[in-house]
């Protein structure tokens, strides 16, 4: 196999890893917010963890961004020749299907920030317009529609993971190298 394509570029591999750590900030100060926090006894309180969540989980949208812009710049290193060719299919529509849950996750929490009439902050900055007016009626649509969304997608992460040690620790390929480092 070329060295070449090996390996994913070191922009491409801090593009992943800020990302994961982002996406998991987001989803773990998200679902303590929802479960754990009551506007009944703390109020203030689950306001700042919300906003803090919104400020996260809004830098994936940008890094998404970039990303797929880097991606379609710089091609990813070849798939093993071990696996079949429905594996790599699988393995492409999972990394599509993380993409799109990536975008789709943020969208739909500020149309439930909108909905609800509630602002969409930049990192604590300013935020976006306002593209929604405040109505409970799409509240009810988008604001399950988020809760299932991050379900899904937290599994989508969970399974990427599993696969990643799967290639590392069974199929002992370079499909986890190829996003951590370069042999030195």
């Amino acid at each position: 196999m070329n060295t070449k394509t090996q390996y994913y570029t070191r922009t491409a591999q801090f593009l992943h890893w800020i990302m994961a750590i982002i996406f998991i900030a987001a989803w773990v100060i998200g679902f303590y917010s929802g479960n754990f926090l009551s506007y009944d006894t703390d109020g203030s309180f689950k306001g700042e963890v919300i906003t803090l969540h919104k400020n996260v989980a809004v830098l994936i949208i940008f890094l998404v961004v970039v990303r797929i812009f880097w991606r379609y710049t710089h091609p990813a290193p070849d798939l093993p020749a071990t696996m079949s060719p429905l594996m790599q299919k699988l393995a492409h529509l999972g990394h599509l299907m993380l993409y799109l849950m990536l975008l789709a996750l943020p969208i739909s929490g500020a149309l439930f920030s909108w909905s609800a009439g509630h602002p969409v902050p930049i990192i604590y900055l300013t935020e976006f317009p306002r593209l929604l007016q405040e109505n409970p009626e799409i509240v009810a649509i988008v604001r399950p529609l988020h809760v299932y969304l991050s379900w899904f997608a937290g599994l989508l992460i969970a399974g990427h993971v599993l696969v990643a040690l799967k290639h590392h620790f069974i199929d002992k390929d370079h499909v986890l190298k190829s996003m951590i480092g370069r042999d030195q």
